[in-house]
């Protein structure tokens, strides 16, 4: 299939992408209402803050070992043994949960996620072309743009179930189709190149070694002015997605009042929107207008956040054209963002750079459940604010970004 839609798709990234929408789909249903879940079932906002903050911490741990076991393991087992732990089990586990430990076990399973997400980002932009990442990594973006259009789905089960009984059902889903995504893709796809040779220059360097050169790459990163600019950008921006994920669904529904059978409908309004901005607006933005466009989408969601911390608390359409305007600003950036990250570093360096980039992310990004859940109790407008500095920041710095790519070019 993806080979007749998608032809310009080859080898890995052909089989990567054909299995996604399995991840997706009830990734999308599930993260609407796992916050809710779990304060409905007694856990309370500091609860939550704590139980995020330790998620992150153990993907600290992940992400420092990911770059190894990536490379020692190979890119497929890798991705395959780890997201079975970090997904599959950890669904179960928030499936059958009845109190604030079962999220704590399931927040440390779920905390391996980053030794599959740096498997997975090796596996599907090493045998990919530089020029066809931004292809590549839009078409990533459509699927997860089309697997919000099921959210809904999730809103039908709460409504017919109860928001408890109906978010067990969808993490059962989850479990089922997420397993069928990590074994199809495994079957469709091949260990790379570069994933052979680091197999064998791992296992001759041996595992004391190995982690002090993936350590060292902290150096790498910060010696270099170009690197510190993007990546900076990069934190930033998966420090405001932490805040977001974890009380966004909870503000609407505790502070703005939305039902919780409605609140699922935001993500397939962005999901429609970000589909129109894909056929109408992305293909008519120029390779050398893509910095311009990442800065235009960071002052869409400085905007799109504005709205729901100074407009009206109860008013539905405001909500809604808040909505709209964080999905254009997250469809002309986010892409180019990832295309930006992914083509900064060298291929023969991925895993370790990567792997070291996300132990930097998490470090910065850790304290963000904790300071969330504190400032949250204080003022639900907080962490919507912390939301707006992140995309502001992100925004000068992704000027500096380009100024500094326009002179090393002239």
């Amino acid at each position: 299939m993806t080979r007749t839609f998608f032809p310009r798709l080859q080898g890995n990234s052909r089989g990567c992408l054909a299995f996604e929408p399995f991840f997706l789909i009830p990734y999308s249903m599930v993260m609407t209402y796992a916050t809710l879940y779990m304060y409905e079932l007694g856990v309370s906002e500091t609860a939550i803050g704590w139980i995020t903050t330790l998620s992150l911490i153990v993907q600290v741990f992940s992400s420092f070992i990911s770059g190894y076991l990536t490379d020692r393991m190979g890119r497929k087992k890798a991705v395959l043994y780890f997201d079975i732990l970090s997904w599959s089990i950890a669904a179960i586990l928030w499936a059958v949960s009845q109190n604030v430990w079962f999220f704590v076990a399931a927040a440390l399973v779920n905390g391996f996620q980053r030794v599959p997400s740096t498997a997975f980002y090796c596996l599907v932009v090493e045998d990919t072309k530089p020029a066809d990442r931004t292809y590549v990594f839009t078409l990533l973006q459509i699927i997860s743009v089309i697997g919000g259009l099921f959210a809904p789905l999730g809103g039908l089960l709460v409504y017919a179930y109860g928001l408890v009984p109906g978010t067990r059902i969808m993490y059962a889903l989850a479990f089922l189709l997420m397993t069928f995504q990590f074994v199809g893709r495994h079957l469709t796809t091949r260990e790379t190149e570069m994933g052979y040779r680091k197999m064998k220059e791992t296992r001759e360097l041996g595992l004391g070694k190995s982690l002090i050169d993936y350590a060292g790459a902290i150096k790498e990163i910060t010696a270099s002015k170009t690197l510190l600019l993007i990546f900076s950008v990069y934190v930033l921006f998966n420090f405001q997605t932490t805040l977001k994920t974890t009380y966004l669904s909870l503000y609407m529904a505790d502070y703005l009042n939305v039902d919780s059978d409605l609140i699922s409908l935001v993500p397939a309004v962005s999901s429609v929107v970000m589909l129109l901005v894909l056929w109408l607006l992305t293909p008519r933005i120029p390779e050398q207008a893509i910095y311009k466009s990442m800065m235009a989408g960071f002052l869409l969601s400085v905007l799109s956040n504005l709205m729901l911390v100074i407009g009206p608390t109860t008013n539905l359409g405001w909500i809604a054209a808040s909505t709209i305007i964080a999905a254009v600003g997250m469809m002309i950036s986010s892409p180019y963002l990832e295309a930006a990250v992914a083509n900064a570093i060298d291929d023969e360096k991925r895993a370790k750079i990567f792997s070291m980039l996300s132990v930097l992310i998490l470090l910065i990004t850790s304290p963000a459940g904790i300071i969330g859940g504190w400032a949250y109790t204080f003022d639900p407008r907080i962490p919507v604010w912390l939301i707006i500095l992140a995309f502001g920041a992100a925004y000068l710095l992704i000027m500096r970004y380009q100024n500094r790519n326009v002179q090393s070019a002239v």
